[in-house]
């Protein structure tokens, strides 16, 4: 069984100005993981172990 490959994801023009000067020296795809992370506990999609919740979190769009 082959691994399944990530989707190759098109960042933005501030996007890849915010990695290049706020990041610089770290790995792009890593810091992209942890900001991902970050929103997603955030969003309340993930639970304290950092696993997704099933069918849980915050209605997107609406801030409590």
């Amino acid at each position: 069984m082959t691994a399944v490959k990530p989707p190759l994801v098109r960042i933005t023009a501030r996007t890849a100005d915010i990695l290049r000067r706020c990041y610089r020296g770290e790995i792009p795809a890593e810091v992209l993981e942890q900001m991902a992370v970050l929103k997603a506990t955030a969003d309340g999609h993930l639970d304290a172990a950092g696993r997704i919740k099933r069918g849980g979190g915050r209605v997107p769009g609406r801030r409590s």
